[in-house]
């Protein structure tokens, strides 16, 4: 089995209009989300032994963000072939860097990573599909199972949404935590 995460970048900041799209850097929300997204995907068991990231400067910063959390080592590729890319160019990235690698994590941007997923998910439970097709939020984690154990063999349609992981959802989880800790 091969496990894909394709994951948005994290929050941008958008307040200098003057900066290029592509050297747009993370928001403090973006800084402070990037690793715990990190920490909730080793504490999910998601560790990644290859990452495919944008060189743009947001998906850098992200991958920057996630680095100390995940564990062990992996190979990272940064390319600008991700960059705004629709769903045929992430897949050829995927099927051709993917290479020897159980879980891919792939680091880009809206719309291709909705495009994406929609086009590898062929089963899943449909209310996850559903989020997933609504939005795919800054630093969200989609977790999609293929039975291909190559990558180049993965197919249109052939993925299973596992998981779909938005940063929200983690800081509920944490607040419900806290509450159950305070009553303890």
């Amino acid at each position: 089995m091969s496990r894909l995460l394709l994951m948005r970048h994290a929050k941008s900041d958008r307040t200098d209009q003057e900066i290029d799209d592509f050297d747009r850097p993370l928001a403090d929300r973006g800084r402070d989300t990037a690793p715990r997204m990190g920490r909730h995907m080793t504490a999910l068991g998601l560790a990644p032994q290859r990452i495919l990231c944008s060189s743009a400067l947001r998906s850098r910063e992200t991958l920057a963000g996630l680095i100390p959390a995940l564990p062990g080592d992996c190979e990272i590729r940064l390319t600008r072939d991700l960059y705004m890319a629709g769903e045929d160019e992430t897949i050829d990235q995927i099927r051709g860097h993917g290479v020897g690698a159980a879980t891919l994590l792939v680091i880009g941007h809206e719309p291709g990573l909705t495009q994406t997923a929609l086009a590898l998910i062929g089963a899943g439970h449909p209310s996850l599909i559903e989020d997933l097709e609504t939005k795919f939020p800054t630093a969200g984690l989609a977790v999609i199972d293929f039975p291909a154990i190559r990558w180049v063999d993965v197919e249109l349609k052939t993925g299973r949404l596992a998981a779909f992981l938005r940063p929200r959802s983690l800081d509920l989880v944490a607040e419900l935590a806290a509450l159950g800790e305070g009553e303890a």
